[in-house]
């Protein structure tokens, strides 16, 4: 299996899907301002070694700067204008299987995002362990550790806002994507998604700043 998995580019409107979901139109920071805090690069090397505790492992970054960087590091054209540089990973499990990537992007200097891609198959939940260790990891490097006493959309845990989306996600018709957004643990908002390809199902974790 290929260990780079091309993240899906989801730019789709979910509405009405499920009331804890929050509309995809989040306040942003204007695109001068989006460089002035938040995660860097560098954080990559926390969350291998925070994942490798873990038994996960993550491959060494690799940058990628041409016309492939939309299948990496974009979501939305507003955001894909942004950046300019990308780097990518592939993560693998204890058993040396792939299980998906993490790729930051933005210039080379500051990254505006970050993307988690966990592929779960055959079931939605068959990687359950991991990708709540994947989310959860990459939550606190780059945002905070301090989901428990926030508590954002009034999930107890990560693990608490991922089960909340896969029992939506299974009880929609899983014909287009499943997108929650967190916002209001740190200055970055946190968008969750879940689609299906295929015999997988692809999980996706994005940190905006």
């Amino acid at each position: 299996m290929n260990n780079k998995i091309l993240i899906p580019l989801i730019v789709i409107s979910i509405s009405v899907i499920a009331i804890f979901l929050i509309p995809e139109d989040s306040s942003m920071p204007s695109s001068e301002n989006l460089y002035q805090y938040g995660f860097t690069f560098y954080d990559v090397e926390k969350i291998k070694a925070s994942l490798s505790e873990q038994n996960i492992f993550m491959s060494t970054p690799t940058p990628v700067t041409d016309h492939t960087i939309g299948n990496y590091c974009a979501i939305r054209d507003d955001i894909l204008s942004s950046i300019n540089y990308c780097t990518t990973t592939a993560i693998q499990g204890s058993n040396g299987r792939s299980l998906g990537n993490i790729s930051l992007g933005g210039t080379p200097d500051n990254p505006i995002m970050a993307i988690a891609l966990v592929e779960s198959s055959p079931l939605i939940d068959s990687k359950s362990n991991e990708i709540e260790i994947v989310f959860q990891t990459m939550i606190e490097t780059l945002v905070c550790d301090c989901w428990d006493e926030k508590q954002p959309g009034d999930f107890e845990s990560v693990d608490a806002w991922i089960h909340a989306a896969k029992i939506k996600y299974l009880e929609s018709s899983q014909t287009i994507p499943l997108k929650s957004t967190i916002t209001g643990l740190g200055d970055e908002t946190l968008i969750l998604e879940i689609t299906s390809k295929n015999d997988a199902y692809l999980w996706t974790l994005i940190v905006l700043k």
